[in-house]
């Protein structure tokens, strides 16, 4: 788990501003596609401000949940020009 939690927080690290990618393709990125829950999870555990977890969403294009608020996700999306 070290190893993929390694991969998944390099992935989303390397996300652009501006941009972003849905649990599920952050574990295909990591080389597990089925594990988009796992991807969750360590994004729900993140509190280093250094990683973007904010800029993972659902599939559906939803933007699932954020340790930080919704509301605080929703806000940092927007000033970045993820969304409108």
């Amino acid at each position: 788990m070290v190893k993929f939690k390694q991969k998944v927080i390099k992935i989303v690290k390397g996300i652009p501003r501006g941009h972003t990618m849905t649990y599920r393709e952050v574990a295909r990125f990591a080389k597990s596609p089925r594990a988009y829950r796992a991807v969750g999870n360590i994004m729900a555990k993140n509190f280093d401000p250094r990683i973007p977890c904010h800029r993972v969403i659902k599939s559906d294009g939803s933007f699932g949940n954020y340790n930080r608020g919704i509301k605080n996700k929703i806000r940092l999306l927007r000033e970045e020009g993820a969304i409108k």
